[in-house]
């Protein structure tokens, strides 16, 4: 009896010992879960988007019922939004804000367009980019469709040419406004004439008044909180990765096929040195007085493949705690990225870092809303994304939920400042937190470029403001004209939340002098 009495008793405790075990990994668990917990943001309302949910270019997909949505270019008109769509048309959106999708209205504002890839307000106008020119259209009887087409600006090469696209206008700080041109590639291509691979301003005659050249796929413009103008460009020929350019007179943004335009008797400036191919991109920099670099290079793949639009958050806070940044669109991987940008002896740079993805199709153009939502345009048209929609239309609302994530990254004299949305806990930051390591290109005239001269940088003087919103690091040998990778592993906030994206990339033009 003592035996099994003894027994028992064994068994008993070791029952309460690993029930206690048990709630001490649930505790534990609990924990952990509460400190990785990211909150979500953003909301997301799906206005309208293609049927099905085939590939894009699956043989069998068609556009099902209502307007095939490929929204190409969005603008506020009072309280509607103008959509134009590359078939051709322009829509006007009645109650676009509304949550109740049957309380939004569609009414045909113009059609008969050339491929529209843009729209801007100007006074009670229209303007929108076609293939062959911009078109001022006006409502004179303001019964809600446009009774005058009027050609705005033209003068530059217009062939069968699938990718000979123009983009814009876009409107900078000092009024003037601009328009880009996509290179011809392929089949009935002709960049020897007519400025392809150009932008310029719309003259006061309406003429095309070229202003700066080297350009690919420069689908997007956007001004900065200064009126300074910036354009995206696309990976391919010349281009080693997607880059965010500065966009003003007098430069070059290196693809060569361009240049043939340079021998028109209306160009504006000569090139003394043309860059030689297959060398390191710094090198090519050096090497030609107009030569510029990228304000930011987004790594390709890293943060996406194709960028498109560009547009700066000035919400108020409405929109979160980024406002003065970039949101960038992106193709194919139907994504929207943030960028961040300071000025460091006069030049642009900064750095890049994901921001939502997992649009139903590719991100083609962004426009905010009087309420600071986010209206996202989106076409699958003429390539494929991750996205398995052809088109859509959604609005992103900000919930109030600060996300944690690094706001900016900000250049030093011996390394980097990383500003958070939230105070860094403080336990979560130790020498293991932060790893950097950075790479460049070689300017190639081959389709896109692999990273080169790989380096890893130590890292020391790791200082946290008194607050908790920033740090700041050395890092060993920073070298101009590179890219800096930034990969962070454990940091959290003091509420326990995670950070939302662990890396981030920062393009290093000119390292600031004290």
């Amino acid at each position: 009896m003592r035996n099994l009495s003894q027994h028992l008793l064994d068994q008993s405790k070791r029952a309460k010992v690993l029930l206690q075990l048990v709630l001490v990994i649930s505790m534990t668990l609990d924990t952990q879960a509460e400190e990785t917990k990211i909150p979500r943001s953003y909301e997301r309302f799906e206005i309208l988007a293609a049927g099905g949910e085939k590939d894009s270019r699956d043989p069998s997909w068609k556009p099902g019922e209502g307007i095939p949505m490929e929204v190409s270019g969005m603008e506020w008109v009072g309280n509607k939004l103008a959509v134009c769509i590359r078939k051709g048309e322009i829509w006007m959106l009645e109650n676009p804000l509304s949550t109740d999708r049957n309380k939004i209205n569609f009414k045909l504002f113009a059609s008969g367009l050339h491929e529209p890839l843009g729209l801007l307000k100007d006074g009670k106008d229209l303007l929108v980019a076609q293939r062959g020119e911009v078109t001022r259209l006006q409502d004179s009887n303001n019964n809600g469709e446009a009774d005058a087409y009027l050609t705005e600006c033209d003068g530059w090469n217009v062939s069968g040419n699938y990718h000979a696209y123009a983009y814009g206008p876009a409107r900078d700080g000092n009024g003037n406004l601009w328009v880009s041109l996509n290179l011809g590639m392929g089949k009935l291509a002709n960049n020897h004439i007519g400025w392809r691979g150009w932008a310029g301003t719309i003259g006061k005659d309406g003429s095309f008044q070229p202003k700066a050249l080297g350009m690919r796929s420069p689908s997007g413009m956007g001004a900065n909180l200064k009126g300074d103008l910036f354009f995206s460009d696309q990976q391919g020929t010349w281009i080693p990765a997607t880059p965010i350019y500065h966009l003003r007179p007098g430069v070059f943004y290196g693809n060569q096929e361009s240049l043939a335009s340079l021998k028109s008797p209306e160009a504006p400036f000569e090139m003394k040195v043309i860059p030689e191919p297959n060398q390191d991109y710094g090198e090519a920099l050096t090497s030609s007085e107009r030569f510029v670099p990228p304000a930011v290079w987004l790594p390709y793949n890293k943060m996406g493949r194709s960028a498109t639009d560009v547009k700066v958050i000035d919400q108020d806070g409405k929109f979160g705690p980024f406002d003065g940044q970039f949101l960038i669109g992106e193709f194919t991987n139907s994504a929207v990225n943030r960028v961040f940008l300071e000025e460091v002896d006069g030049q642009y740079q900064g750095a890049c870092f994901p921001f939502l993805n997992h649009f139903p199709a590719a991100v083609l153009r962004l426009q905010f809303a009087p309420d600071g939502s986010l209206f996202v345009g989106m076409s699958n048209r003429g390539w494929s994304s991750l996205g398995n929609r052809s088109y859509g239309l959604q609005r992103i609302s900000f919930n109030q939920k600060t996300p944690f994530a690094i706001k900016e990254i900000k250049a030093q004299p011996e390394g980097f400042e990383l500003v958070f949305t939230e105070p860094l806990h403080p336990d979560s930051l130790t020498p293991e937190s932060l790893k950097v390591s950075s790479f460049t290109y070689q300017y190639s005239s081959r389709y896109g470029g692999d990273e080169i001269n790989p380096a890893r940088h130590k890292i020391s003087g790791i200082k946290t403001s008194k607050g908790g919103r920033s740090v700041r690091f050395k890092v060993e040998n920073l070298r101009t004209n590179y890219v800096f990778e930034l990969t962070t592993q454990g940091l959290r906030s003091k509420l326990g939340q995670r950070l939302n994206h662990p890396q981030a990339w920062y393009t290093l033009n000119r390292i600031p002098i004290d």
